[in-house]
């Protein structure tokens, strides 16, 4: 099978509309049992005691808002080096997305650090570069958003995502590199900690909801750009034509 006939957007809009309730599904199921393991059967923390159960959306979110921003960059690069339309129409539909989730990485660990802590935001490294990364995600947004011409605007998208990508690892080694309030890697080959494999469980088994999350929401968003950046082919006005009859049919 030769995968690169994908890169067409023609060919990678049905394959798209088959994968998006695949991935919707397999997300759903995961945040289920992810919720389950990490509010049911997960032990009490000996220290924080219940509060630590944000950990099972915090964590997923910001390993999520951080890995994105890279895939980002990554088809940002393709785009500008080999100039496939179907690159910028990704990355323009992982944004929202991404800073979905850095925001909400954002929200839950504010109200995790309050009782941690004892404040919902302190000026840590981990968490202004985090702050940093949102700021990114609604740069990029706004700008391709801006730009009328749609070539000049997914250029100028690339260029952010693949500069804002620097920020990525100053956030994953901030912890490293300078005293911060925030704890360390709690799983991972960098961990020292000793935590049940319970917990570990239910972090990966939510970690791999948010990745489903991302590939349907994504795949679904990228459909639509298709179909407004492809609009003046003959295919995908046959395709607009088609959605708006049916839609015509169900609202009678």
């Amino acid at each position: 099978m030769n995968i690169f006939r994908f890169s067409s957007p023609q060919t990678f809009y049905p394959l798209a509309g088959k994968l998006v309730p695949v991935f919707a599904t397999l997300a759903a199921l995961c945040c289920a049992a992810g919720l389950y393991i990490g509010f049911f059967v997960a032990p009490v923390d000996a220290v924080q005691g219940e509060v630590y159960r944000v950990i099972y959306i915090h964590v997923a979110a910001a390993w999520m808002s951080m890995f994105i921003y890279l895939v980002m960059a990554f088809w940002s690069a393709i785009g500008l080096g080999l100039g496939t339309r179907l690159s910028f129409y990704v990355t323009q539909a992982l944004a929202p997305t991404g800073a979905l989730f850095c925001f909400i990485a954002l929200w839950s660990g504010a109200l995790w650090g309050r009782p941690t802590w004892g404040a919902y935001w302190v000026w840590d490294a981990r968490l202004t570069s985090q702050l940093l990364l949102l700021f990114l995600y609604f740069g990029f947004i706004a700008l391709t958003r801006s730009i009328e011409d749609p070539r000049r605007a997914d250029k100028a998208g690339a260029i952010v995502a693949l500069v804002g990508a620097v920020n990525v690892p100053i956030i994953y080694f901030s912890v490293k590199w300078w005293s911060t309030l925030h704890q360390g890697a709690s799983v991972g080959a960098g961990s020292s900690a000793s935590v049940a494999a319970s917990i570990k469980l239910g972090m990966l088994v939510m970690a791999f909801a948010a990745w489903f999350y991302s590939l349907a929401v994504t795949f679904a968003r990228t459909r639509s750009i298709i179909l407004e950046r492809e609009r003046h082919t003959d295919w995908a006005a046959a395709e607009i034509a088609r959605l708006g009859s049916r839609n015509n049919r169900e609202d009678r």
